[in-house]
């Protein structure tokens, strides 16, 4: 299916406009109205927009779990701004791997199909939810969350915003098996053996 929600413009507004205003600030307030990068020479209402979205109407839709993001780092008039999201595809049977933000709390809204979602707090207790279209979920600042589309035919997708500029993401499975930490101690950390580390190593690793 095609990304036609993204045709329902004034809808779309207001759901943004709705995630920004209620996505809690964290990053440091500035002392003017807005930030230049310093290899800009001119600032004008370019500056100010962001179209990288367009990418996204009436696109194919992708085959696996695939996010399109709106930080600092794609639309550079967010820096100091407090404020990010991102669009979140999800094909039938996608998941959304357990992950953190490590500098803000993240506010999902979902816009087609239905999710699973979960986030596990400080004291290891599992929050879960099964949400349909126009439901929203927050995942808290810093604790480890995921997204399931379990359905076996239909794709979902969803808006999240974030209350920074550059929420950050850090991904459990690749923090812990794809960054070199040793063996040894991923098979005594886990309770199993080398072979098992491995073979796990070997499904996180990217694709040659």
């Amino acid at each position: 299916m095609a990304f036609h929600t993204l045709k329902h413009g004034s809808f779309l507004v207001v759901l943004i406009l709705a995630i920004a205003q209620t996505s809690k600030a964290g990053d440091p307030d500035i002392i003017s109205d807005f930030l230049i990068p310093t290899n800009l020479t001119i600032v004008d209402n370019n500056f100010f927009t962001y179209t990288g979205f367009r990418v996204l109407v009436d696109a194919d839709p992708p085959t696996t779990f695939k996010v399109t993001k709106a930080s600092m780092a794609e639309f550079p008039a967010l820096n100091g701004q407090s404020v990010s999201f991102a669009v979140l595809q999800y094909p039938s049977g996608s998941v959304n791997p357990p992950h953190t933000h490590p500098r803000s709390a993240e506010l999902l809204l979902l816009l087609q199909g239905s999710l699973e979602v979960g986030f596990v707090d400080t004291a290891n207790k599992l929050y879960t939810q099964t949400l349909q279209v126009g439901d929203m979920f927050v995942f808290p600042k810093g604790l480890v969350h995921y997204q399931y589309n379990s359905d076996g035919k239909d794709p979902a997708l969803a808006i999240s915003g974030f209350g920074s500029a550059n929420a950050g993401t850090v991904s459990v499975p690749g923090t812990v098996f794809a960054t070199g930490i040793d063996n040894v101690i991923l098979a005594k950390s886990f309770k199993t053996d080398d072979a098992t580390v491995q073979k796990i190593e070997a499904g996180i690793a990217p694709k040659a």
